[in-house]
């Protein structure tokens, strides 16, 4: 085999002969279609062969890239583990799409800082969130998802996990409303109208089980598939949305919000970072994970610090 010198062209030439397509090879490697084109133009001209042709409306393997298709794959895992830290210092020059799965909420949070990270260390990489759904690790595993951030439950032991931040909820309203005068109890609470959070329609969860040891159930007046819904209609109503200590902290800076100190012991939760073992050399894959790492930390010092700061 002539030899590809540029890594990120055996990347590409695995994903060529796992796929057998040049739209879904894109996919696989995180690449545009024109620029995975590119590549199998300059792996046709290395290799002279043309490793893909055309048959119907499909590509088909080339005899040759049959023959090649094991040895490239057990090639490229092999260069991920030994030859990724090599390439760190180039992050600048990678190009390349990270997928991340995390609920808006998280979304929210991440954004915005990891586009500043992105636009002054490593400007050719897009990250790309995925809605939260069916969790399942073979996302993970296949390269679908790069990093799931949340509350994680998926229990496969080969998968990565770090703690992002610790958390718990907090009820916010609009300022002015109703709970805000006098005492508040976990009867007034309990009465009030609720918005919950739910992507599945379910409308119980660790809330209501603390209510249930009061011997109290909230009045759910609305169910919302998302976080930024429910604050959103919060903000406008005189509806009571729970969301984490973090989301709420960073809503509060834009929304007429409040949140309320609940008379109601509730467990906390970890928000954390999973991913694949198969990522661990992946220089791109390991900037992210630092970089998400760094904002986790810095929004669980702000919301330390507001959180410490008297009440106005």
């Amino acid at each position: 085999m002539t030899t590809i010198r540029d890594l990120n062209l055996l990347h590409a030439l695995d994903a060529l002969l796992q796929e057998e397509s040049v739209t879904a090879a894109a996919r696989r490697a995180h690449l545009t279609t024109p620029a995975m084109s590119r590549a199998l133009g300059r792996l046709r001209d290395a290799l002279a062969d043309p490793l893909l042709v055309r048959a119907g409306r499909g590509m088909v393997l080339t005899p040759y890239a049959v023959s090649l298709r094991e040895r490239v794959h057990t090639a490229r895992s092999e260069a991920n583990g030994l030859l990724g830290p090599a390439t760190h210092a180039a992050i600048t020059e990678v190009e390349r799409t990270l997928v991340i799965r995390a609920s808006d909420a998280v979304a929210g949070l991440l954004a915005a800082p990891l586009h500043a990270r992105l636009a002054v260390e490593a400007p050719r990489l897009t990250v790309r969130f995925a809605p939260e759904g069916d969790e399942d690790a073979a996302a993970l595993r296949d390269g679908r998802v790069d990093l799931d951030v949340g509350v994680v439950d998926l229990a496969e032991p080969e998968l990565r996990t770090r703690v992002l931040f610790r958390d718990a909820f907090t009820f916010m309203v609009r300022r002015g409303h109703p709970l805000e005068r006098g005492k508040l109890t976990a009867q007034r609470l309990a009465a009030a109208a609720h918005v919950v959070v739910t992507r599945k329609g379910r409308a119980r969860g660790p809330i209501d089980r603390a209510l249930d040891d009061l011997g109290l159930q909230r009045h759910v007046a609305a169910i919302v598939p998302t976080f930024f819904a429910a604050l959103f209609a919060a903000a406008r109503s005189d509806l009571v949305a729970a969301v984490p200590r973090t989301v709420a902290a960073e809503a509060a800076t834009v929304l007429p919000l409040r949140a309320l100190r609940a008379p109601l012991e509730l467990p906390p939760i970890s928000v954390s970072l999973l991913w694949h073992p198969r990522h661990d050399h992946d220089p791109a894959h390991r900037w992210l994970r630092e970089r998400v790492l760094d904002v986790g930390l810095a929004l669980q010092t702000a919301r330390k610090k507001a959180a410490a700061q008297p009440a106005s």
